[in-house]
């Protein structure tokens, strides 16, 4: 079985799982925090919706440079809840293709991120996938669903019945 074989059908449901959630969001909430170091809910929700684009900058290039590149990697905002789900669902769709179009050879060759001259991980292009996109959805959108839950905000079910859906 091909790697991306593997990869794709996982994607998919957790892709899936995330929009429910952010369908969710209470638009007029954006700029609430839970603490004062934490992320608004309009920036959590933007960085969630940002995350597949970085399928790209995995499957497009061997090395990364945050800096070079000139990204700004705070998370933003965004205009309304409409063109928060338009571009998580546009970036999903790119993800998604450049991933199916990938081969085994590529998916194991060594990817790197770095921020200048520092270096934060090489991985192989499949473990990159697996934890810098995948993983690291997964992580905040635990966050998303403890913001939301502290909005009074019913959840969906992620992997299985929540008290607000059996």
């Amino acid at each position: 079985m091909a790697l991306k074989d593997a990869l794709l059908p996982e994607f998919d449901h957790e892709m899936g799982t995330t929009r429910r959630l952010l369908e969710r969001t209470p638009a007029d909430k954006f700029a609430w925090k839970p603490h004062d170091k934490s992320m608004s809910l309009g920036q959590l929700v933007g960085h969630v919706a940002n995350i597949p684009h970085w399928m790209d900058g995995i499957l497009q290039h061997t090395v990364f440079d945050i800096e070079a590149q000139g990204i700004d990697p705070r998370p933003r905002v965004p205009e309304s809840l409409p063109s928060l789900l338009e571009e998580f669902d546009r970036n999903v769709k790119a993800a998604r293709a450049g991933l199916a179009g990938t081969g085994d050879a590529e998916m194991l060759a060594p990817w790197t991120l770095k921020q200048g001259t520092h270096e934060i991980f090489t991985l192989p292009r499949v473990a990159s996938i697996r934890s810098f996109i995948m993983n690291h959805m997964i992580h905040h959108r635990g966050q998303l669903s403890v913001y939301l839950r502290l909005n009074g905000v019913p959840l969906p079910s992620i992997y299985g019945p929540t008290a607000d859906e059996q």
